[in-house]
């Protein structure tokens, strides 16, 4: 059974803590895996997000009582694009979210971490989007490592990957912090404006930077 941690104070300390952020498209998924590769742990905040508002998550049946139905899919999941047209749109309505979801995203990276911890890990990476935006993050993690690249690369690689159209990556990136902003809190940046043997030489890099911690 999973000893009942309520915050990361009570986690600090037992091994280090860095934080990964990047705006959409910068390529945070590229790095953590590349760290992954070196045995670090990594808790991606989005996953656990889209894992809460899946079909039948932990977030469904708060969305649903708040929202009503027309924000629930027919498989008992998010709505994503009619509840991103409605946060982008309203402040009150994302508050409203995130108030329903932050917590069990908090919650679900704690358990994550625990266990991370009790495998003893080298370090454990927290891949968090919105990790400027959230205004909390900081001051739990040890080293805190930025990707980037330029916006217009960004948004060609989310056309690539993605079904969003150019207006509404534009309209996600407008609701994210800017590049001078994460760039200004970074301890780490990462340049991912080339091939991925150049992003994996500097993942590697930064990986000895955490187990020198």
């Amino acid at each position: 059974m999973v000893e009942s941690i309520h915050s990361f104070t009570q986690l600090k300390g037992r091994i280090p803590f860095l934080g990964l952020t990047g705006g959409i498209g910068s390529g945070k998924s590229s790095v953590a895996n590349f760290l992954a590769k070196k045995g670090a742990a990594i808790i991606d905040t989005d996953q656990i997000a889209h894992q809460i508002t899946g079909p039948d998550g932990l977030a469904i049946g708060a969305i649903l009582q708040e929202f009503g139905a027309g924000f629930i899919a027919s498989d008992g999941s998010l709505n994503r694009s009619k509840m991103r047209e409605l946060v982008f749109s309203d402040p009150s309505a994302k508050r409203s979210l995130e108030n329903i979801t932050h917590p069990l995203i908090r919650q679900e990276t704690l358990i994550q971490a625990k266990k991370a911890i009790d495998r003893s890990v080298p370090y454990i990476v927290f891949v968090v989007p919105l990790l400027l935006e959230s205004g909390t993050w900081t001051e739990n993690l040890d080293h805190i490592a930025v990707v980037d690249c330029p916006d217009e690369l960004r948004i060609q690689r989310v056309m690539q990957r993605s079904k969003l159209d150019r207006a509404t990556i534009l309209g996600i990136m407008a609701n994210q912090a800017g590049r001078e902003d994460r760039l200004a809190i970074a301890n780490t940046i990462l340049n991912n404006d080339g091939d991925l043997s150049s992003l994996e030489a500097q993942s590697s890099q930064l990986h000895q930077k955490m187990l020198d911690l």
